[in-house]
């Protein structure tokens, strides 16, 4: 079977990631993401960080948007769909999208994501993906793109316990092929410092949040 025809991520998995969400409000799962797919966006990473094609991440949208190195070092690019790896990871997506829409009825209207390079000595502080009744992002998803990732590298995100913000009740290795799945409002998650250039791609199912004819205006 080709790698257009092999399917981007591991479909047996799915009954558990629903069950996970609905249990806990959060998925792990090793090797969920194709190998070779991983591997192309991996490349398509490296190289537009090689050619400095990557913008710095901020925190907050519209007003309230701002660079903060002391709590986020990563750098990013939105993806649009435009390599063959791109779309495949976005139909891939889609595809999730269907199943958590049909199983939860959560009414899922897109998705968006972004490339993180995080370069040595990069983190990400303790957060939310969304904040409740303010904004529409509603579960967040992390794959991980780095192949043959070292138990010292660090770089892995820690996942937090919705009731107690400080008990941590899993820590994901960013390892190429796992992914992560939780609810953007409820799950607070952090990435530690990394040891070596760290890739992955962030996500997030929204609702639409249409006001006055805009179309998810910023907050």
């Amino acid at each position: 079977m080709s790698h257009l025809q092999r399917p981007a991520f591991k479909v047996s998995a799915l009954p558990h990631l629903v069950d996970a969400l609905v249990e806990r409000g959060w998925y792990v799962g090793e090797g969920f993401l194709d190998t070779e797919l991983c591997q192309a966006l991996c490349r398509e990473l490296t190289d537009m960080a090689e050619r400095d094609a990557l913008a710095a991440a901020g925190i907050g949208r519209g007003d309230g948007h701002q660079l903060r190195r002391d709590i986020r070092g990563d750098a990013i690019r939105w993806l649009d769909r435009g390599s063959l790896a791109q779309r495949r990871y976005l139909d891939a997506m889609g595809e999730l999208q269907r199943e958590l829409n049909q199983a939860l009825f959560l009414g899922l209207f897109e998705y968006e994501a972004h490339f993180a390079h995080y370069p040595p000595g990069a983190f990400y502080k303790k957060h939310l993906d969304s904040f409740r009744g303010r904004a529409n992002r509603v579960v967040s998803t992390v794959g991980y793109l780095n192949p043959d990732w070292p138990a010292d590298g660090g770089g892995e995100m820690a996942i937090f316990a919705v009731d107690d913000p400080k008990r941590e009740v899993a820590r994901v290795h960013p390892e190429a092929g796992n992914f992560a799945c939780f609810l953007s409002e409820t799950v607070p998650h952090e990435v530690l410092p990394t040891r070596l250039p760290r890739a992955s791609i962030a996500g997030w199912f929204r609702r639409n949040a249409s006001l006055g004819g805009l179309v998810d205006p910023a907050r």
